[in-house]
């Protein structure tokens, strides 16, 4: 299960480039536009996350013109420092220098073009263990395995 966030911009063909130019987001499939050539829809990716994106149409107003945030998202990244360094680097308006939180994490907060707030962070506890690979699956529990086991110490 997963939840993908939808961003909606008022000119997604352009947020397409500065999150990929800022962030480090791979555009991912084709983006789709309308007939004067308007990306209305698209799908980026970081690392596994998806995120997708578009542009609902002339009524729409994102968070820069409202004059206030509608949301944050919370990345997840490996280094944030090195991520930091690659967004201030492209001209995101930083809202939050790199800092060591409470809850075990560095975060930054950056504001896309269009106002959307976006908060980088590096988990710096090690609670948060990677999954094993190629783990050797439990034995089945129950009879079966019961079975098993006798005839295996039987013909000993």
């Amino acid at each position: 299960m997963a939840i993908t966030p939808y961003l909606l911009y008022q000119d997604a063909g352009a947020a397409l480039a500065w999150l990929a130019k800022a962030f480090g987001l791979r555009k991912t499939g084709q983006a789709l536009k309308d007939a004067n050539g308007r990306v209305t829809h698209a799908e980026m990716a970081l690392g596994n996350a998806v995120l997708l994106l578009g542009s609902p149409g002339p009524d729409f107003k994102n968070p820069k013109v409202l004059g206030h945030a509608t949301q944050n998202l919370y990345v997840d990244v490996d280094n944030v420092d090195k991520h930091y360094a690659r967004a201030a680097k492209a001209g995101a308006k930083i809202i939050e220098a790199p800092q060591d939180t409470s809850y075990g994490a560095r975060r930054y907060g950056a504001e896309d073009p269009e106002g959307h707030l976006w908060y980088f962070a590096q988990d710096l506890t090690s609670h948060r263990r990677p999954a094993k690979k190629n783990a050797r699956p439990k034995t089945t529990a129950g009879k079966k395995a019961n079975v098993r086991r006798k005839k295996r110490s039987s013909s000993k």
